[in-house]
């Protein structure tokens, strides 16, 4: 690949706001607005829905699926051996 034709790949803050959580990293993502990091530094800012601060999965408030009640449901209804 021609390296003229790479994207430009430096610091950016991903904002997650139904959490109130930031974290710097890098990426090729961009933004037009900016935020003043901890360090003094401004630094493009993208907005994300979820994270892993308000993912269920990680805050460990995921539902469990109770598969075997569903799989006793379904041969009670068709039967075990048909």
């Amino acid at each position: 690949m021609q390296q003229d034709k790479q994207p430009e790949y430096g610091p950016v803050v991903f904002r997650d706001r139904s959490a109130g959580y930031a974290f710097l990293t890098r990426s090729t993502a961009t933004s037009e607005r900016t935020i003043e990091w901890d360090d003094g530094e401004t630094y493009p800012v993208i907005d994300v829905e979820i994270s892993s601060e308000s993912h269920p999965f990680f805050t460990g408030t995921a539902r469990t699926v109770d598969s075997e009640g569903r799989i006793a449901k379904f041969e009670r209804r068709f039967g075990e051996g048909s």
